[in-house]
């Protein structure tokens, strides 16, 4: 029972830790905003500031209003940075006008 039990946390343990699919997607930073900027044509919209379990890492949007592509870019503070989603049909969202006076 505790063979099974045991090899049952192994498998589930190596399962989660690990590395993503998009980890084929990453290099150095300079390296992967260049390719951002000349093949897509994509500028860096936002970004900030991620803290995960004490590790620091910066999270950027890139967007191109030419082809539509975004791409969401996270930057360890070694300077490997990796491509964690990416997409077509980029839009921003329009915050609502709220009309001045009073309602009638």
């Amino acid at each position: 029972m505790f063979k099974r039990l045991l090899g049952v946390a192994l498998t589930f343990g190596m399962a989660a830790t690990a590395p993503p699919a998009f980890a084929a997607s990453c290099g150095a930073r300079d390296s992967v905003v260049a390719n951002l900027k000349d093949k897509y044509a994509e500028q860096l919209k936002v970004g900030g500031l991620q803290n995960v379990r004490g590790s620091h890492s910066v999270m950027e949007i890139w967007t191109s209003a030419e082809t539509g592509t975004f791409t969401v870019l996270l930057t360890q503070a070694n300077g490997i940075s990796c491509i964690v989603a990416a997409g077509t049909d980029f839009f921003e969202a329009v915050p609502a006008v709220v009309p001045d006076g009073t309602p009638s």
